[in-house]
């Protein structure tokens, strides 16, 4: 497996002048293969799943069943019935707040804990469950790099804890959290996990049942997905005695007029037409970052992080956050330069046709506590070269003097 390789697999890249893609943090690629199983569900399979009897509503059915197996393999989750499809991490995560509390009792006086480095979208939820039931939302600090302690977990995590959820990986630093001594610490008193998975399941092995979380939610179109079709893992246990999140069509068993029973679950979760072509294109996204190994993607991932780390600390003015470790980074770098406004630091790198995000991330308190308003993030996968990376670096250190520097 090369990057060459891989390359020719996306229409993108193989274009005359592609762009340096540096945004995979917020969106990834498409390869060939993945936009091939969504267009073909719609040109050969195309009926509502879950409801004809006739031969191709059975067909569309099976595919949607057959992808909600292949996402459990990827993951390593116990049963396919712990899989429910969603749009994307977000609904992932407030199905869990919006149902939890109807499977573990949330009263005043409980703590729900998070990390202060969390994307918002698993915050706010978690704060709209603490103002509804009078818990009290606690925040594990990591230090400047965003390492979590183990003195930091023991005593932020105690016998107050109902909830503990937290991101596997930081969509700011890239920096993986300690998440098999939180989830320990978490069972210890008997608390619920629930990770978000977004930054992570695109870069690294996740096996739920191994990490013995609860929950874990992540967003298709973070790892060669289409947009449009998220997941979220819930242990059987909860997932039978929570409430469903939307209430309507193919989600019931029964209805009256007075009263309804629920579908079994997954299903009582996934009312409405499902997304069936969007869960195609998942299961061959996951089967195509299978086929091309976390190995190779990490190392590559890696390599391209450590050149521009390396290249980036001559630059003048420039602040990285984080870990001073490229591979703790997993493909992500936020920086600033010194009295460059990120969006010009963008605007400029996008003139020289390359791609990067701008602004505070979705993680807001987590700028306030680095003291800063934003920063740039610079964010690399398994088909960026070390060419872009110079490119890039080129186009970087001429950013001050364009600005008048």
């Amino acid at each position: 497996m090369t990057v060459n390789t891989i390359r020719r697999d996306f229409e993108l890249f193989r274009s005359v002048d592609p762009p340096v893609y540096f945004d995979n943090s917020a969106t990834t690629q498409k390869p060939d293969y993945v936009i091939k199983a969504c267009e073909d569900f719609y040109r050969s399979s195309n009926a509502n799943p879950l409801r004809g009897l006739y031969d191709l509503a059975i067909d569309a059915t099976d595919r949607y069943e057959d992808a909600r197996k292949t996402v459990a393999s990827f993951i390593g989750a116990g049963d396919p019935c712990e899989i429910v499809f969603t749009r994307n991490t977000t609904e992932s995560l407030n199905l869990i707040s919006e149902c939890i509390a109807s499977a573990v009792e949330i009263k005043e006086g409980d703590n729900i804990v998070v990390t202060v480095s969390e994307h918002h979208s698993n915050l706010l939820p978690w704060q709209r469950l603490s103002k509804r039931t009078g818990a009290k939302l606690v925040f594990i600090e990591p230090d400047i790099t965003g390492l979590i302690s183990d003195e930091e977990i023991d005593k932020k995590i105690t016998e107050r804890t109902r909830i503990v959820s937290f991101a596997h990986v930081s969509n700011v630093w890239g920096r993986e959290n300690p998440v098999m001594k939180m989830i320990s610490a978490a069972k210890t008193v008997g608390a619920v996990t629930v990770i978000d998975g977004a930054q992570a399941v695109a870069h690294m092995d996740v096996d739920v049942n191994a990490l013995g979380c609860d929950f874990y939610a992540f967003s298709g179109h973070k790892m060669l997905a289409p947009m449009g079709i998220g997941v979220m893992y819930g242990k059987k246990a909860y997932l039978k005695k929570m409430d469903p999140y939307m209430l309507g069509g193919e989600m019931i068993e029964y209805v009256t007029r007075e009263d309804a029973t629920f579908a079994e679950i997954p299903h009582k979760f996934e009312a409405g037409t499902v997304n069936a072509g969007g869960a195609s294109g998942l299961a061959a996204a996951c089967r195509y970052i299978s086929k091309t190994g976390f190995n190779y993607i990490r190392d590559q991932e890696t390599r391209v992080t450590e050149f521009l780390m390396k290249e980036m600390y001559w630059i003048q003015g420039i602040k990285i956050y984080g870990s001073n470790d490229p591979s703790e980074h997993h493909g992500i770098i936020s920086f600033n330069i010194k009295d460059c406004h990120p969006h010009d630091v963008a605007s400029i790198l996008n003139a020289d046709h390359i791609c990067v995000r701008a602004g505070h991330h979705c993680a807001q308190p987590l700028m306030q506590y680095m003291g800063i308003g934003s920063c740039v993030r610079a964010s690399v996968y398994a088909y960026n070269t070390l060419d872009e990376a110079q490119r890039f670096i080129d186009s970087l250190s001429r950013v001050r003097k364009v600005l008048g520097y």
